[in-house]
């Protein structure tokens, strides 16, 4: 019971008095009001939409490459796998940047066809857009239709379609017949996963849709920080901790149903050179596809961070370009001299000060957590459940619990890894949990009985053995703290940004300089969550499972 108590008040205080705040501030009357009610309902409609919509392209898109993946084996494979993979955990700010790079007012495409063209005004508008919120949504989440659905076609037994056909079935008659029941489970878990992610979306919709397209995420933050109407955002808040839980048992329940197809064989078994015409312009194009979606909005980030654009006075609607490194320059510069000013460097800094504090909080309350999970009982497994809870409610949500809660001592900076930790813990304590139960006990008792105390059986024992999926962890909450904005959008002070409120900042100010500065910061922080996710592969243990 000891183990448990750090990490129990910790939720106690942090999370779940937050959460009883929220619910005690959403029963008040004054959050009631007919205005209120048509404004929720207004907001809730369009918050199924849009994830009703961005659902159906990811799986429009994402079933034709996991069919890709699993089936056909091409030189561009292990590329597309990976760039499929990168974007679902780059942090919602780089991929906002990366898509306003591409096709912004600035971006690439509009600067080309403006050149191209003579234009003097961008002729695509993109950022303020649906089109916008959705195909970033099928960026963000087409790795979770192609990870689970083509787990599950990679690992079909190629024998049951070959028995299909010796019996007359055509290319169709055996895919709904045979392949689709058999993928149905993993087809409904991914399509319900990517719906959540789409429903709590906040990041996305607030940088490339803005406040015209307000999901409920996006709603609670306005009324937060806008309208101080905060009886409204806790019943909004509210409505949305029951939807998610909602859609996370569903899940949750879904995912108990994926059981392996009979007679399982080896993922090289389905693989095969595409032969047919057919089968090669369908490779080709969909990898082209591919390769367009994904790579364009992450290359032109750095790229446009790197390149000065000026109008050519001479030319009407020329565009002249330049390599220059004075958007990074200026990241360290208080051009104005204002004491208000905080420089772009100092929300790096602070953004690396929180993340560090997020590393030490939650490797402290996750070690004891993780060592009794280790040896579960039945106190372990009736508060494991609880210790998940924070995952189902959204960094939003829990930014507007600890406003309601602790109003008065947010003036102090440390709020913000408070609410980082909440999120990362789970993570961290998954993370440890499979190397500490791989530990055997009789090393040791070994260790114990040639006299070693218990500091120095962790030192020796544990440590050695536990130590890579620690420095995991340790990676893993440093990234997730320093990408995070959703609870930092609420709870940062202005003398206090962290990088991702510092990019969101600079990208709704006006001038080409602000802009260069947030596709600067956009790129360092893509370079480090990339660094840290390289980190996590190489140092979690093998057969961990995925995060």
């Amino acid at each position: 019971m000891a183990l448990w108590l750090p990490a129990s008040l910790f939720l106690a205080v942090f999370f779940f008095h937050p959460l009883s705040r929220i619910l005690t501030l959403s029963l008040n009357p004054a959050a009631l009001t007919s205005a209120g009610l048509e404004r929720a309902a207004s907001v809730f409609a369009f918050t199924l939409l849009q994830a009703v919509l961005s659902t159906i392209l990811t799986l429009l898109l994402g079933l034709p490459a996991a069919w890709l993946f699993a089936r056909y084996d091409f030189a561009a494979r292990p590329l597309l796998r990976v760039l499929t993979a990168i974007p679902f955990m780059l942090p919602t700010v780089v991929v906002a940047a990366g898509f306003n790079a591409w096709l912004g007012g600035r971006g690439w495409l509009n600067l080309l066809l403006m050149d191209t063209f003579g234009l003097e005004t961008p002729p695509i508008r993109f950022v303020g857009t649906l089109s916008a919120i959705l195909l970033a949504h099928v960026f963000y989440n087409t790795t979770i239709v192609v990870r689970l659905v083509g787990n599950a076609l990679t690992h079909l037994d190629p024998r049951l379609e070959q028995a299909a056909c010796t019996l007359g079935a055509g290319p169709r008659r055996v895919f709904t017949a045979v392949t689709l029941p058999l993928l149905r489970p993993s087809l409904l878990a991914a399509a319900l996963l990517v719906f959540l992610f789409d429903f709590t979306s906040f990041g996305v919709i607030l940088l490339l849709g803005g406040a015209r397209f307000a999901t409920l995420e996006v709603e609670i933050y306005l009324q937060t920080i806008q309208y101080f109407n905060l009886p409204l955002a806790a019943w909004l808040a509210l409505i949305q901790l029951l939807c998610t839980l909602a859609f996370s048992a569903l899940y949750s329940r879904l995912v108990t149903r994926l059981t392996a197809p009979v007679g399982p064989r080896p993922a090289a078994a389905n693989l095969r050179r595409p032969r047919t015409l057919r089968q090669r312009l369908f490779v080709a194009a969909l990898s082209g596809l591919l390769l367009l979606l994904f790579a364009l909005p992450l290359l032109s980030l750095p790229v446009r961070s790197l390149t000065r654009l000026e109008a050519d006075l001479g030319q009407r609607g020329q565009v002249r370009y330049g390599l220059t490194g004075d958007y990074y320059a200026e990241l360290f510069v208080n051009r104005s001299g204002s004491l208000f000013y905080v420089p772009p460097f100092r929300a790096l800094f602070n953004s690396l000060a929180y993340a560090g504090l997020t590393v030490i909080l939650s490797l402290s309350l996750g070690f004891p957590v993780a060592s009794a999970l280790a040896r579960p009982g039945r106190l372990e497994r009736l508060l494991d459940p609880l210790l998940m809870l924070p995952l189902g409610a959204s960094a939003v949500t829990l930014g507007l619990g600890f406003i309601v809660s602790f109003g008065r001592w947010l003036a102090s900076p440390l709020f913000v890894p408070l609410a980082h930790t909440l999120i990362a813990l789970p993570f961290v304590i998954r993370s440890l949990q499979p190397a500490l139960a791989s530990i055997p006990d009789r090393l040791r008792q070994a260790a114990a009985s040639l006299g070693a105390s218990p500091a120095r059986v962790w030192q020796t024992v544990d440590w050695p053995i536990v130590r890579r999926a620690a420095l995991a962890a340790a990676v893993f909450a440093f990234t997730v703290s320093l990408g995070e904005f959703g609870a930092a959008a609420l709870l940062a002070r202005p003398e206090f940004p962290t990088l991702p409120t510092a990019i969101y900042r600079f990208l709704s100010q006006p001038g080409g300089m602000n802009y260069g500065q947030a596709m600067a910061m956009a790129t360092l922080l893509m370079l480090v969550t990339g660094a840290g996710i390289l980190a996590i592969e190489k140092l979690r243990l093998p057969g961990a499972g995925e995060f």
